[in-house]
């Protein structure tokens, strides 16, 4: 597993795969989301991301996995997205969000399609403060549309990231 966390991704194959290694969090996701959405607005609608190496993945991490699904839920013809070779914790998390019923959850030890193709390491952008906010609170307004009662778990940050995006 790599010491520093890291995507890597493989944006010629179909499905388009990006293999985790390390933690999943907010620190390292907004690489991610641009990738996706750069992916989905070239026509890419199929993605598998592989879990096998994630150590850990926080709720910033799991928003953004519901916004991506929710973004290829509206594409024509609508997209999928399969988390492969997850891991019995990083499934709870999961399921406790919701977000099993907008993605397939493959919680096999099988291989991953296109298994060892990931190569391309994503690279993390500096991000202002405010940038990081927004990211972390969109993020988090996307679990709420995954599931209403994910309100309650968030109503903190989201409040604090609302003031904080508002003041600017």
């Amino acid at each position: 597993m790599s010491e520093n966390p890291v995507y890597l991704v493989d944006a010629y194959s179909d499905p388009v795969l990006v293999r985790i290694e390390g933690r999943a969090c907010f620190q390292n996701s907004s690489s991610l989301k641009d990738f996706v959405s750069e992916m989905i607005r070239q026509g890419r609608r199929r993605f598998v991301f592989d879990f096998l190496k994630c150590a850990s993945m926080d709720s910033t991490f799991l928003g953004v996995l519901a916004g991506s699904a929710l973004e290829l839920r509206k594409q024509q013809p609508p997209g999928s997205l399969v988390l492969a070779r997850v891991g019995q914790r990083n499934s709870e998390l999961i399921r406790n969000l919701g977000l099993h019923r907008l993605l397939t959850l493959d919680t096999g030890e099988g291989g991953a399609p296109s298994e060892g193709t990931a190569t391309t390491a994503l690279t993390e952008k500096k991000h202002t403060e405010l940038e990081s906010a927004r990211l972390v609170l969109e993020a988090h307004e996307n679990l709420v549309a995954v599931d209403e009662s994910n309100r309650t778990k968030f109503q903190d940050i989201l409040s604090f990231l609302k003031n904080r995006v508002d003041q600017g």
